[in-house]
């Protein structure tokens, strides 16, 4: 997937295209993965998975600062509110982003490529009517604090297989080629969201909340 925006600043005069994509080949139709529920196994592929990952990149020196990479606050929660009146009872299905973590690479005229890791976590309130969701996220890249210069959309399928929660965990290169040595991974900024209503966004960024685990069990004499 590529993409050139023609709003592109001066410091990307000379760029061809962005680029976003998954890490490995087995992850390529989704970017993610779906993450065992707790237990021995988990724990010793979360040793052996998320250590080496980022430690690749590091074995050398950048020619410059990584550009920042974050959740975007409106959108790092996904929450599905019956008649936007928020209550328990009202809640379908929930979801959150959390630990994002990220390192890139980059020498002389090279593209600056981003590696990026984050977990997602969901949940199905009372309101869920099923035990398979696909939630929508997406990822962008800016000139930092100004203007959207990529952005794409990717599909989470998530099977609760019977429970009330469920993860996943994303991992996404985003590859931003430079107009010349002098620009920096510290023009941009790479932000990662779920695909929110606008009321979605509004009560995310209230301050107001539900965990993943919300509305698992409605109230007595719902």
């Amino acid at each position: 997937m590529r993409r050139v925006l023609a709003s592109s600043l001066a410091l990307m005069t000379a760029v061809s295209a962005l680029s976003f994509g998954a890490l490995t080949s087995a992850e390529a139709q989704t970017g993610q993965r779906q993450r065992p529920q707790g237990g021995q196994g988990a724990q010793e592929e979360e040793q052996e998975r998320r250590p080496a990952r980022l430690g690749v990149l590091r074995q050398r020196a950048n020619a410059g600062p990584c550009p920042y990479v974050k959740i975007l606050y409106d959108a790092a929660r996904y929450v599905e509110i019956a008649n936007n009146q928020p209550a328990l009872a009202n809640i379908g299905y929930t979801g959150e982003l959390q630990g994002v973590r990220s390192g890139c690479s980059y020498r002389g005229d090279e593209p600056i490529t981003v590696e990026i890791n984050a977990l997602a976590y969901f949940g199905r309130g009372a309101q869920a009517t099923g035990d398979q969701r696909t939630y929508r996220y997406w990822v962008a890249v800016t000139e930092r604090n100004t203007a959207v210069l990529a952005k794409e959309y990717f599909d989470i399928p998530v099977d609760f297989k019977g429970g009330q929660t469920a993860s996943a965990e994303i991992e996404r290169t985003v590859v931003i080629p430079r107009a010349s040595t002098t620009v920096s991974g510290g023009n941009f900024e790479v932000l990662i969201g779920f695909d929110v209503t606008p009321e979605m966004a509004e009560f995310n960024r209230s301050g107001s909340r539900f965990r993943v685990t919300a509305g698992s069990a409605a109230p007595a004499g719902q």
